[in-house]
């Protein structure tokens, strides 16, 4: 009896131990972005004044940017000898891979480059506690798991870029920017340095562009879909003097960042004509543009004007060592090339056939300077149209479409849609959200990015360089809300660009963004926390109509509502899908230990006549705005009032729409209803008209006229009409009128929940 008493003690304290160590395996290596191939090994290694370090001169600048993260704080100081040790290792082949290995006795660090060192620190401080961070840790040691780490990135080139133009930040913030890149081995940062808002880079020989065009006499205030545009009234502006870029620059080389510069042209070059008007077609003077959006008055094809951009060019030159500059090229309006004498000399001269080709004309011949320097360019995928420039690099924004035709073309690419990439899209559904350009981009779409397109070959997909964020900050005034908007969706595009995209598993990434988010709150960023939230979907389910919730963090309870009243710790607690027969209000939050978490999950579910029925569409619509597919138009949820990209709203491009709803048997139809997005800003236009058509009937035509006789809320009622099945027809706004933003380009149909009562 006594021995089997023994054997169950040992047992459960086996057991016992088994669990302690699972979990201190759960809790440590949570590591953003996750490594190639980890194993933790028993045991741990104590970090204390008593470690020394030891690294060869090869290895120095990752050695010493350890030492002084670890000694920013009072409590260890690192002597000399082998305890953490940085070696030179040439069998990995990656320049940027790294082996990292933590034993009881020492840690190894083993890289090709100090570049890969670099990187195996940046995972080290991740097994640190987050105190490291501002050197607020106070023990005299700390312990750090026993484990191997052998990891190397998927894609050359992961970046982040930062808009300056329409907002500025200090050099404190750029600094602390680049430091969030390094921590999450992304080694790109393109800035964005002049813009039609301001001029942000000092050029000696052009002193007007630091006296004029740095500096607008005023900002639009609110969302640029408001009507009236209102004004501050207050003069912004500022620019980076070569001196603090310079400094910046330095920095990021000393974290293995580099940074790209970007000067736009010829389209996106207002403030530099308002310096000097003859840079323009028409040679009148113009301010600096208030407003956002996109503007007619571009850089002139006359020899002047390449003379001032090659002798800019050559001062960024002496600044920027990057092997790429980017120069732009998108959204350039062609209507004063159209009616200028310069321009149109030029196009008969190089035997142009039209304004197009003169862009690419314009993008070559400054491509040919750059290339004469030793430089390559990048350019936003509008350098496609009228001929790609022989050696360009094409950064893919307008969705998939320019990376694939420039793989294609055996040309290297950088993934940057503006559906899975743009941060300044709102990531939340909630109505307090802050200000945003529109659109939807939640951190889940983000992390299951694929920066690959499936139409090309392996071969072909050798062109991917990689990806990036765009942080574009016409509605992000200040640095804390820069921060907001790009934390945590960084976190998971890091992941997109440096980890095993065949190891993907959202849930298990949200556990390491909320174990991220103490570090992040130690470094005093301002991150968006929406880990709490709650996404619901109305299905079919035998049969019956359910509304089904779930939410990404675990071990917490959703407790949920139906009469339109708060949650609270005594609710139902949801279990299984929530029947619905009939319109409610539903309500439900996330709990933890009787504590809510996150905001509360309202959504209203409309049960109209279409609710169940079976719907058809012509066409697909735009991979990247899917929502729910075809049954989100009819599944008695209706979309965001502001947030297009949201899984409610379908977006089209360039496509005429046919929509059938089989309601499975006759019904009487007194109204239906639907409305449609009208984000001009954003190439979307609501249609101009909709055709309906019961059964095999006509169609019959319904206009409404609305704001700019376009039809945005549609209602129409039907007296006595009865139908098993409607049809509709929507046809596209078409291509998008000179002087107005994406001028030239398709426009873009997004149509809601269509109500069938």
């Amino acid at each position: 009896m006594q021995i089997k008493k023994v054997v169950v003690i040992c047992l459960f304290v086996q057991l016992l131990f088994n669990c302690q160590e699972k979990e201190i395996y759960n809790v440590e290596v949570q590591i953003i972005p996750k490594p190639s191939k980890h194993i933790v090994n028993k045991g741990h290694f104590v970090l204390s004044s008593s470690s020394g370090l030891n690294y060869p001169e090869e290895l120095k600048v990752s050695a010493e940017f350890f030492k002084s993260f670890i000694e920013q704080g009072k409590a260890i100081r690192l002597g000399k000898g082998n305890d953490i040790n940085f070696i030179v290792d040439t069998t990995i082949d990656n320049d940027e891979g790294y082996n990292l290995e933590i034993s009881p006795n020492n840690i190894k660090i083993k890289a090709k480059t100090d570049h890969g060192a670099f990187y195996a620190v940046q995972t080290l401080r991740q097994l640190l506690q987050p105190e490291f961070e501002n050197g607020s840790f106070k023990t005299e040691q700390a312990n750090i798991s026993c484990m191997s780490i052998t990891d190397a990135p998927q894609f050359v080139y992961r970046g982040m870029h930062l808009d300056v133009g329409r907002h500025m930040f200090s050099v404190d913030f750029i600094k602390k920017y680049i430091d969030a890149l390094a921590m999450l081995k992304m080694n790109t940062f393109h800035w964005h340095l002049t813009e039609d808002q301001g001029w942000r880079i000092e050029i000696k020989k052009y002193p007007k562009l630091q006296e004029i065009s740095a500096f607008r006499y005023e900002t639009l205030v609110g969302h640029y879909g408001d009507q009236p545009h209102q004004f501050d009234g207050e003069k912004y502006g500022g620019y980076y003097t070569q001196d603090q870029i310079k400094d910046i620059v330095a920095y990021a080389e000393s974290r293995f960042v580099t940074v790209i510069p970007e000067i736009e042209l010829p389209g996106h070059a207002q403030a530099a004509i308002a310096a000097y008007p003859e840079l323009g077609c028409t040679g009148e003077q113009v301010n600096v543009a208030k407003k956002w959006g996109v503007f007619e008055d571009i850089y002139c094809s006359k020899n002047e004007t390449f003379e001032f951009l090659e002798d800019v060019l050559d001062e960024v030159l002496e600044l920027f060592p990057s092997k790429y500059i980017h120069i732009g090229g998108d959204e350039a309006p062609k209507t004063h090339w159209k009616n200028c004498k310069s321009c149109q000399q030029r196009i008969k001269d190089e035997g142009l056939k039209d304004e197009h080709e003169l862009q690419s004309y314009f993008i070559s011949r400054i491509e040919k300077y750059l290339n004469s320097k030793g430089r390559q360019i990048i350019g936003w995928d509008e350098i496609l149209e009228g001929g790609l420039a022989p050696n360009a690099t094409v950064m893919s924004w307008r969705g998939f479409d320019g990376a694939i035709e420039a793989a294609k073309q055996k040309h290297n690419v950088i993934l940057t849609p503006g559906s899975y990439c743009y941060f300044d899209h709102y990531q939340s559904e909630n109505g307090d959200e802050p200000l945003a350009i529109g659109g939807f981009l939640p951190l889940e779409k983000v992390y299951n990015f694929n920066p690959i397109p499936e139409e090309l070959t392996a071969e072909e997909g050798k062109y991917v360089l990689g990806a990036q964020g765009n942080v574009w900050t016409e509605y992000m005034p200040n640095s804390k809300h820069v921060e907001y908007m790009i934390f945590p969706r960084i976190l998971a595009l890091s992941e997109v660009v440096w980890s095993n995209s065949e190891e993907k598993n959202y849930k298990e990434f949200v556990s390491r963004v909320e174990n991220f988010n103490k570090r992040l709150d130690v470094l005093d960023i301002n991150y968006a926390n929406h880990l709490y939230e709650i996404e619901g979907e109305l299905i079919t389910k035998e049969n019956q109509i359910v509304y089904q919730m779930t939410t990404t963090s675990k071990g917490k309870d959703i407790r949920f509502t139906t009469d339109g009243l708060e949650p609270t710790v005594n609710s139902k607690i949801y279990e299984k899908p929530v029947p619905i027969t009939e319109s409610i209000n539903l309500k439900a939050r996330v709990f933890d230990s009787e504590k809510e978490l996150g905001k509360i999950f309202s959504q209203d579910i409309n049960m109209h006549k279409a609710v169940g029925a079976t719907i058809t569409i012509n066409n697909e619509p735009n991979k990247a705005y899917q929502g729910s597919g075809p049954e989100g138009l009819i599944n008695g949820i209706s979309g965001s009032d502001t947030r297009y990209g949201d899984k409610e709203w379908l977006g089209f491009w360039g496509d005429d729409i046919e929509i059938t709803i089989d309601l499975k048997e006759v019904k009487h139809i007194n109204s239906i209803e639907t409305r449609f997005h009208n984000g001009q800003g954003q190439w979307i236009y609501a249609p101009r008209e909709i055709e309906i058509a019961f059964g095999d009937d006509g169609f019959k035509t319904h206009k409404i006229s609305a704001y700019d006789n376009l039809i945005v809320n549609f209602k129409s009622t039907f007296e006595g009409g009865k139908t098993k099945k409607i049809r509709f027809r929507i046809p596209n706004y078409g291509t998008i009128l000179e002087g107005k933003q994406g001028a030239g380009q398709k426009s873009w149909t997004f149509i809601d929940e269509i109500i069938i009562n």
